[in-house]
């Protein structure tokens, strides 16, 4: 997997003072996408050791509230494989620090029920995730007046809650 970028004091994708990886590689190709150069999976830098090293010493200080990952698409699944693995290590690491993750696809009808999202790794993944904000940007329903999201239909879910009761808990 390759990155786009990093954030290592970013207030505008979640809670607090977060860190956050952008993902390179999208396939949803979103009209008025605000990253469209992160749609190439090729696109930055390997994400390897020393860049996750690096991220890890981001999280540590006590005023960083947690990690953010976004893209580019980090449920695609050849993404989600490479963070996996990562994210395993930002929870065991900091256990009390959020984890938010952005994606278009949606909850619960392409990551908990078969579509070219699902893999292996997909349910863990999602285990390891405080918070999602799903659904494909959508020019038509931009919306720069909603807090932590790009156009109307997308939703913040508590995805421990909703993993917990099997029903889709939005946050807001």
């Amino acid at each position: 997997m390759n990155y786009a970028e990093i954030k290592k004091t970013d207030i505008a994708n979640g809670p607090g003072v977060r860190v956050s990886l952008f993902v390179s590689g999208c396939t949803h190709r979103c009209k008025g996408c605000f990253n469209e150069i992160a749609w190439d999976f090729n696109y930055g830098r390997p994400f390897d050791g020393s860049v996750r090293e690096e991220l890890y010493a981001a999280l540590a200080p006590k005023f960083i509230s947690g990690l953010t990952v976004l893209g580019g698409e980090p449920f695609e699944p050849e993404n989600q494989r490479a963070l996996l693995p990562f994210l395993r290590e930002v929870r065991k690491r900091f256990p009390q620090k959020s984890i938010w993750v952005f994606t278009g696809y949606v909850f619960e009808d392409e990551l908990l029920s078969g579509s070219r999202a699902r893999c292996e790794a997909t349910d863990e993944l999602l285990s390891l995730i405080d918070v999602l904000v799903d659904g494909r940007f959508e020019e038509e329903k931009k919306d720069i007046t909603l807090r932590f999201k790009g156009s109307s239909n997308q939703r913040i879910i508590d995805v421990k809650k909703s993993l917990e009761t099997g029903n889709t808990a939005v946050i807001g």
